[in-house]
């Protein structure tokens, strides 16, 4: 009898585990979220996008692996009927008849390294953003967007589906393919740049085709109201259209020189396409100690536009053509000579003198000038040494010794040796070349002095040329 209830006992414990153990089994297992798909993966799941990944398959790069990556990406993707087109456009029969290395710079325009949603375009409202294809010196190329009528880029490809989530960023399907835009391209696809284009239309010359070349360039390009500032009332076809192309040529600067860059080297003097007195390049003076300014009246508003052949920079006004005057003051390293020519004479019209760009004055003070425009140290150290600021009578003829007028002489022009100069006021100095020490060059003047130097030469105006002196001359 014993034996019979403990047989029992264990085919209970028995029976019990295996319901257990049924029971355990026949529960319903927890169904773990889908992953979500990346880019590539979304890509080839769209008919529609079909030609997009056969492109992205062939061109170099290995562009399918980079868009597999972590990203994040935002790719506008060109539809099937958007890659027909440009190959029309383009003269291609297919797609295999694009270089490959092409191929991949135009996929590349088409790639956002960062997450862009509809609603972060239509915040900004209008404005550049940096694709992955390079221009000509490696800088990443700018896609414009405008959302004020949908959302297009560079003015050729319009959203038809926006924010397609992905796991390593986003898509927006679009209905043209965005071409390597050059610098040209960038004014026209921008609205806020028609004057501009119009101007380039208008002028002497093929500028928009010189602009087209492979540069690289820079330009300042002026927006729609600094030109009607400019104009002031004028029609651009009113205009003469040789002046008006000097006018634009000195926004161009050779090289791509980007904001960083003028940033790093705080301010100073380069040169533009425009052509100044002489025959010889004009300047472009820069200061970056308040933004970016160039001749101190032209902000950068919208920097680093980046083309194929060069670099974009927004400005807030038309850089006319500088006279001496627009340097003096633009410079602030002369504004003591600005205030003695002046504030401290205002007998004599210094500044509409040196603002001249004609001859035949009545007064027989006529263009193109040599100015020698001592800095502000070097005026500091004459009223050091005169106990004073001279009188009005005295710091005119000091500036008129400054001058040299009916001649532009750069470096170039002078002599090794001794260089005789006459001045307006009447008197002689001596410029012997090569300078002693760090000077260029070195003066003797009126009074005898040997100790005076050209620091810096070349500063070239429309109607003149300035060289910088470190001590203030004195006629006698």
């Amino acid at each position: 009898m014993k034996t019979t209830k403990l047989l029992l006992l264990f085919v209970s414990i028995a029976f019990l585990s295996l319901s257990c153990s049924s029971d355990d089994d026949n529960s319903t297992p927890s169904n773990p979220s889908p992953q979500q798909k990346n880019i590539v993966e979304i890509a080839l799941e769209t008919p529609e996008l079909s030609t997009l990944v056969a492109a992205l398959t062939r061109a170099d790069g290995n562009l399918v692996a980079v868009l597999n990556g972590d990203g994040p990406f935002t790719v506008l993707a060109p539809t099937n009927a958007a890659f027909t087109a440009f190959l029309n456009q383009n003269g291609f029969a297919s797609l295999d008849d694009v270089p490959t290395d092409v191929l991949s710079q135009v996929l590349l325009n088409h790639v956002i390294m960062a997450d862009v949603t509809s609603s972060d375009l239509a915040s900004m409202g209008a404005g550049y953003a940096s694709g992955s294809a390079t221009s000509s010196v490696g800088l990443p190329i700018s896609i414009f967007f405008d959302t004020s009528n949908g959302v297009r880029f560079n003015n050729a490809g319009a959203v038809t589906t926006a924010d397609i989530d992905a796991s390593n960023g986003t898509i927006h399907i679009i209905n043209g393919v965005l071409g390597l835009p050059d610098i040209v391209d960038h004014a026209i696809n921008n609205p806020s740049f028609t004057s501009l284009v119009t101007a380039l239309g208008a002028a002497d010359g093929d500028l928009v085709s010189d602009l087209r070349l492979d540069g690289p360039y820079t330009v300042l390009a002026p927006d729609n109201d600094a030109f009607e500032t400019f104009l002031d009332g004028t029609p651009l076809g009113s205009v003469d259209t040789a002046v008006l192309r000097e006018i634009l040529l000195n926004h161009v600067l050779g090289g791509a020189i980007n904001s960083e860059f003028l940033i790093d080297a705080g301010a100073g003097y380069t040169i533009t396409s425009a052509t100044g007195a002489g025959g010889n390049a004009m300047s472009l003076y820069y200061n970056t100690s308040s933004g970016v300014m160039f001749n101190g009246i032209s902000t950068v508003s919208e920097a680093d536009v980046v083309g194929t052949n060069g670099i974009i920079h927004a400005v807030d006004a038309v850089i006319g053509l500088p006279t001496v005057v627009t340097f003096a003051a633009a410079d602030p390293n002369f504004s003591t000579l600005v205030s003695a020519l002046t504030d401290l004479t205002p007998g004599t019209d210094f500044a509409e003198i040196l603002s001249r760009t004609t001859g035949s004055n009545a007064d027989g003070i006529n263009p193109d000038y040599t100015v020698f425009a001592p800095t502000n140290g070097a005026f500091e150290a004459l009223i050091e040494d005169l106990g004073g600021v001279p009188d009005e009578a005295t710091l005119t003829t000091v500036l008129l010794y400054h001058v040299a007028s009916e001649a532009n002489v750069t470096s170039g022009d002078l002599m090794v040796g001794a260089n005789p100069v006459t001045s307006l006021q009447g008197g002689v100095f001596t410029l012997n070349v090569p300078g002693t020490g760090d000077n260029i060059a070195d003066i003797t003047d009126g009074s005898g002095a040997t100790d005076i130097g050209v620091i810096a030469v070349d500063v070239q105006a429309s109607n003149g040329v300035i060289h910088v002196l470190n001590k203030v001359m004195l006629p006698n």
